[in-house]
């Protein structure tokens, strides 16, 4: 179990006050000016060597992405920072409450990423939805800019870094980051084709690093303390620690820093109490956010919460959005309900996607009911096939991966259903895709 002194995210629950003159007593901001006087190289090859891994969902190793950038920007091209504030994954809830109660940790991260990538400014595009959050954040952007921490020659350092806060408009695929880029620049939402990647030609066609709120947060407590402290968390290759949202079925949701590598069992047993009627009582889980298949109670039990460890699984840590449920869950409604949800966040540009994300709800929806044959089921299941992987973006993925976890392990369910309603094939493929 980790303990206080090595948490980073000190005032995740609010208790202190979210401002400049707190965050300071808190450590924020305390002489940033010494790490940037490491040198660009020294911080990125710092990050690399602390293991960390992107905190958004897919865990691309953040100190490798960083490097990535031009070392010696255009005049006519400055590079940019793109911090992922958008947090639209059904599930997660973690970086809401470090803009909400700890911004000025996001602002220093960002002061030392932009550095370290030499980039001219950071944009921070935040959720739609995230009314008071936002004003958190302003209020913290216009803190920082008259201590001179941030704008020109920031943290007397001899270095100009300007960082703007931009409010979505509630999309879900704006989380995707060149959906993100398109909607910066004021366009409709929709993932551009890679390459060019954004770290070649992103924002405004300079090049660009997209990088979630905590992986940018982290950064600075990283150099202070050093990469062999953060890596000494975790399991190899899923090092440090990592903001787990817990929520669903369970005595205490709650979003928790804890180690990477813990044991569901552990995590859920420490922070929130256990499992709503016992353990007996457990029916599955999504470790990550809707988008990840779910795992059954059998199999998650002594399962490490790390990237590795839910791959193997065939699920995935995506944001660590652990969505926990019990036996009263109606599983094949739940899933059905995540398939809602991609069918009516899908942009519409890849056709697999905007036709096949509505045609596996409408199914899901009768099989939910059993109003459908067995052999729909497998029909289903190659769908998923055909959707998965043939798209611009992963919103494909995403949709198709709930309701192919929920056949790989919940079969049986599906098939009970049908029996009952006394499947008999007069439900014809084609009238449900109309």
């Amino acid at each position: 179990m980790l303990a206080d002194k090595d948490r980073i995210f000190t005032n995740l629950y609010g208790y202190q006050p979210w401002n400049l003159d707190a965050a300071r007593k808190r450590g924020t901001w305390d002489n940033t000016k010494a790490l940037l006087e490491l040198g660009a190289d020294v911080i990125i090859d710092k990050m690399k060597a602390s293991g960390l891994r992107g905190r958004g969902g897919a865990g691309f190793p953040t100190g490798m992405k960083w490097s990535f950038m031009p070392k010696e920007p255009r005049a006519d091209r400055p590079n940019f920072l793109v911090i992922n504030a958008d947090e639209s994954e059904p599930g997660s809830c973690k970086d809401r409450e470090i803009i909400r109660h700890d911004p000025h940790v996001l602002l220093e991260g960002a002061l030392v990423a932009g550095f370290a990538m030499r980039a001219r400014a950071a944009y921070i595009y935040i959720r739609g939805e995230y009314i008071r959050e936002a004003e958190t954040l302003f209020a913290a952007v216009a803190e920082a800019y008259s201590a001179g921490l941030i704008g020109k020659n920031a943290c007397g350092s001899g270095y100009d870094f300007d960082v703007f806060v931009h409010r979505g408009a509630g999309a879900y695929i704006c989380g995707e980051e060149t959906a993100m880029l398109e909607s910066l620049e004021g366009k409709k939402g929709q993932p551009r084709l890679k390459p060019p990647f954004p770290a070649g030609a992103g924002l405004y066609g300079c090049p660009t690093t997209v990088n979630n709120v905590e992986s940018i947060a982290v950064a600075p407590t990283i150099l202070r303390r050093g990469p062999e402290w953060f890596s000494s968390f975790g399991a190899e290759n899923n090092r440090g620690t990592k903001l787990f949202q817990i929520s669903g079925h369970v005595e205490k949701p709650c979003v928790v820093e804890e180690a990477m590598s813990i044991p569901f069992r552990e995590l859920i047993e420490k922070h929130c109490g256990g499992i709503r009627g016992g353990w007996d009582n457990l029916l599955a889980v999504i470790p990550g956010g809707s988008s990840v298949p779910l795992v059954p109670a059998a199999q998650i039990m002594d399962c490490p919460m790390d990237f590795d460890g839910l791959r193997a699984l065939g699920s995935g840590l995506g944001t660590a959005a652990v969505i926990v449920m019990d036996k009263s869950t109606d599983i094949v409604r739940a899933i059905s309900r995540i398939s809602y949800f991609y069918k009516h966040e899908s942009c519409g540009q890849c056709t697999p996607c905007r036709e096949g994300t509505g045609w596996m709800w409408r199914v899901m929806e009768r099989l939910r009911t059993g109003d459908a044959d067995i052999s729909e089921i497998d029909t289903l299941q190659q769908v998923t096939k055909q959707v998965e992987g043939h798209t611009i973006c992963a919103l494909g993925d995403a949709a198709a991966w709930p309701i192919q976890g929920l056949i790989r392990h919940f079969r049986p369910e599906l098939e009970r259903r049908i029996n009952e309603r006394g499947g008999n094939g007069e439900a014809p493929m084609m009238e449900a895709a109309e």
